[in-house]
């Protein structure tokens, strides 16, 4: 089979054989994206394309193949509610020093939340979001809680001192 190839100087060249066009590749005169012609086609192709000279080409890339319909596509996570909910848990389990980790379990859970309602493209995450912010916010109320509990059980003379400061 013969081809016609357009060259790099714009100007047509062929009819030319598979062998010849192997020869340039090896030379370096052709590369994937040179425009070819085979002999009977209508439309002009990238050589890289024909399958014949694919072989020709170090580090080739496969063939993919799109989905087929109905097929379900894999989701990306979102990765501020991957980590909203990992800084909701440490603030569960981390009592004493908690508040940072909290805080920043409900900032990133938020941000994700945002992010997740309007990106253009579908993400997971939103259960990871919700479950981060719970986390974080009950962490917050019952840290709170202790610490007006512990507030309540000073000596009155103690708390009359700190209006003092």
């Amino acid at each position: 089979m013969n081809y016609r190839i357009i060259g790099t100087d714009g100007k047509t060249y062929g009819p030319i054989s598979a062998e010849k066009i192997r020869e340039w590749i090896t030379q370096g005169r052709v590369d994937q994206r040179t425009a070819v012609l085979a002999e009977g086609a209508t439309d002009w192709t990238f050589i890289g394309l024909l399958p014949e000279f694919t072989a020709n080409f170090p580090g080739t890339p496969p063939v993919i193949t799109p989905p087929k319909p109905g097929t379900p596509v894999p989701l990306k996570t979102n990765s501020f509610a991957t980590a909203g909910l990992i800084f909701g848990v440490l603030s569960c389990v981390i009592c004493c020093c908690g508040y940072p980790f909290a805080l920043l379990g409900v900032i990133f859970s938020l941000v994700a939340l945002t992010q997740i309602g309007s990106s253009a493209e579908p993400q997971e995450g939103r259960w990871q979001a919700i479950a981060g912010l719970t986390l974080s916010l009950a962490s917050l109320l019952i840290s709170l809680g202790l610490g007006l509990f512990r507030f309540a059980l000073l000596p009155p003379h103690l708390i009359s001192h700190l209006g003092r400061f």
